[in-house]
């Protein structure tokens, strides 16, 4: 296989799977968070199922590693191996400000997100198991988690997008 052809299909897996990676995220802070919240104790029968059956978070790391590890081979094929004065321009630091982004609202997701959906979903798991309404301190704690993760999510939503505008604008950047 040739260089260029290497290079085009970790574009292709880079574009396709961080497009699906940041759009996921943004769907869930933007729409289906609020919409669980809004739902009440019916909230949390799809947050297990979501979480649980379809196990979001690990497709969510799936498609992390990915896209950041075809974003990182991209730039070490740019930058001549992390080496040239490539890192310096314009491109190469806006793509580098794209990465970082990317990489700290992943590790955020992965510390924060992830195992606050899946405490959520146990929680859930547990009432519906016991089919009766929730105690009033799970409730606090559903409450308390939905919050967290509801926080946790805009701000890797926000890392993502500004991840994105850098990768869209930084061949343009002087």
């Amino acid at each position: 296989m040739s260089s260029l052809t290497v290079v085009l299909v970790l574009r292709a897996i880079h574009v396709v799977v961080g497009v699906l990676w940041v759009g996921a995220i943004v769907f869930i802070a933007a729409f289906l968070l609020p919409a669980v919240r809004a739902a009440g104790p019916a909230g949390g029968a799809t947050m297990q199922q979501i979480v649980g059956a379809r196990r979001l978070p690990a497709w969510m790391a799936g498609a992390m590693a990915l896209t950041i590890l075809s974003g990182l081979t991209l730039y070490w094929h740019d930058s001549a191996g992390f080496r040239s004065a490539w890192l310096g321009s314009g491109p190469g630091r806006t793509f580098g400000l794209g990465g970082a982004l990317a990489i700290a609202g992943g590790v955020y997701g992965m510390l924060v997100n992830a195992p606050t959906a899946r405490r959520l979903a146990e929680l859930g798991a547990r009432i519906q198991g016991a089919s009766r309404a929730p105690a009033p301190e799970e409730l606090a704690d559903i409450q308390r988690l939905q919050g967290r993760l509801g926080r946790a999510v805009l701000v890797v939503a926000v890392l993502f997008v500004l991840a994105t505008l850098c990768m869209g604008v930084a061949r343009y950047v002087p």
